[in-house]
């Protein structure tokens, strides 16, 4: 069974058929989900649909495009989420983002080192979302000696694949890897160990072929699987076992 180890059921695209989607997994061959905290309230909701469903697990944390108004209480509050729900199993996503004008580099960063103690504090492994950072969020990981984690939605380079391996990261494929423009993603899932990789819908966004620029969903995780298989030269049987045992033991989930 596949382990869709990035989701956002939580979002408002699942509003009108989140029950009967999540329900629906199983036929799909979905065994297991991460539903992923990205704000305050996300992480609220992604403890909640935990809590809910025997095969979804959570992470807690703010995404960097969302920390402009976070506080000390609000790390109070993760801990406490993490300390109370067994089912949380990391912190994030947090990271870098200054894709966008109005980013905030020194607030971000300031966020990102926070969580990053937090996540050091519990013993928990993190999530991280870097995009247009410049190398910035792996220096901060570097910096704090970060070695467990995984790099969410990976569409970086082959080298810096390497160098996160190096780390001890795990890499982790979303339906990029399926578009038929993702060489540098290819190149990358070519260059990282099996036994470091793990696959993503990061749903409802980034749906893979031959679904792009429709709601994504777990049930669309084999695309990216089957897509991994032929770039590793094994089996989709092969790559679904592997990835399985990786989020297994990423996020220290037993006897699934």
């Amino acid at each position: 069974m596949l382990f869709d180890t990035h989701a956002h059921f939580d979002d408002p695209q699942f509003d009108e058929d989140r029950e009967q989607v999540i329900q629906s997994l199983r036929d799909y061959g979905v065994g297991n989900v991460t539903n992923i905290g990205a704000s305050m309230e996300t992480s609220r909701q992604a403890v909640a649909l935990a809590n809910q469903y025997d095969f979804i697990y959570a992470t807690v944390g703010v995404h960097p495009g969302e920390v402009d108004e976070l506080t000390e209480q609000d790390m109070q509050e993760l801990k406490n989420l993490v300390l109370n729900n067994p089912k949380v199993r990391a912190i994030g996503e947090i990271g870098l983002d200054y894709h966008y004008e109005d980013a905030d580099p020194d607030e971000q960063q300031f966020w990102f080192r926070r969580q990053l103690k937090l996540a050091e504090e519990l013993s928990m492994p993190v999530v991280i979302h870097d995009r247009d950072s410049k190398g910035k969020c792996i220096e901060i990981l570097e910096e704090m000696d970060v070695r467990n984690g995984v790099m969410h939605c990976f569409s970086g380079s082959a080298e810096t694949a390497r160098k996160l391996v190096d780390m001890g990261f795990m890499i982790s494929f979303t339906g990029v890897l399926t578009f038929k423009n993702a060489r540098r993603a290819v190149e990358a899932c070519q260059a990282v160990p099996l036994e470091r990789l793990m696959v993503e819908t990061d749903c409802p966004y980034m749906a893979p072929e031959p679904h792009r620029g429709t709601r994504n969903f777990s049930g669309y995780v084999k695309y990216v699987a089957e897509k991994m298989a032929e770039i590793k030269g094994v089996s989709y049987e092969e790559i679904v076992r592997i990835t399985t045992e990786n989020a297994m033991r990423f996020y220290q989930i037993k006897n699934v």
